[in-house]
């Protein structure tokens, strides 16, 4: 274990290594974990799926997409939902290589979950490489196709080319919220007050098939975004 007072970031033979969260860092990720939980204790929850994949016999891995701004309750969807479909479902997510993507990341350790960090910024393409390897290794797959930076509700790429080589599903995940704090972030990051209603929709997958061009890929980009879109009200 390297101690927390070194440096966390190097380059290694052209490798980025990502920044890992201190001791502070951890000790915040644990308080995070703490009020995530309790605060889904108090939450009324409304279910809808549409994708035909989220049951108890459903085998397919699959890869989730939600708005980077409906994250504070997407580790709590996806337990719930794991509680359905059986034991031996293991996530993967993609976190920015950050400093702040190393408390994130240590959040996901918490609840079970891989982190692979990277960002269309920096170590993007090795994420990416990880990514297909824990799809290859039976991971369900979690991104937020606006992130890490935007723009909000700009759909990036990346999401439909990760479909494309891993042959892994694109289930569109839409979370509203009632009673909610909206930050004064780039993406108005929400975040659910007690007792809030919260309603989770799962639509139909987008399949990318794996010889899909360019165009292809674009129409199934648009696609996902308007889908998102339709089932994430403001």
């Amino acid at each position: 274990m390297t101690p927390p007072d070194l440096p966390k970031r190097a380059a290694v033979s052209g490798v980025v290594i990502p920044e890992l969260a201190r001791w502070h860092g951890r000790l915040v990720a644990r308080l995070v974990w703490v009020v995530v939980n309790l605060m889904a204790l108090t939450l009324r929850w409304r279910w809808v799926d549409r994708s035909g994949l989220i049951d108890p016999d459903g085998q397919r891995r699959i890869i989730f997409a939600i708005w980077h701004n409906r994250l504070s309750l997407s580790l709590v969807i996806y337990r719930r939902i794991l509680g359905g479909l059986g034991k031996g479902r293991r996530l993967a997510a993609i976190v920015s290589a950050s400093k702040d993507g190393g408390l994130l990341a240590h959040v996901l350790e918490l609840f079970h979950v891989q982190g692979v960090r990277g960002s269309s910024s920096r170590r993007g393409a090795q994420a990416l490489r990880e990514l297909v390897t824990a799809a290859e290794q039976g991971m369900d797959l979690a991104v937020t196709p606006d992130g890490p930076r935007g723009p909000k509700y700009e759909p990036h790429p990346g999401v439909i080319a990760l479909a494309q080589m891993t042959g892994l599903p694109v289930v569109p995940v839409g979370v509203t919220l009632g009673w909610k704090w909206t930050l004064k972030s780039w993406d108005g990051f929400q975040i659910p007050l007690p007792f809030s209603v919260v309603e989770v929709r799962f639509d139909p997958p987008i399949e990318v098939p794996q010889d899909a061009d360019s165009a292809e890929r674009e129409r199934l980009r648009l696609h996902l975004k308007d889908t998102l879109l339709h089932i994430t009200r403001d």
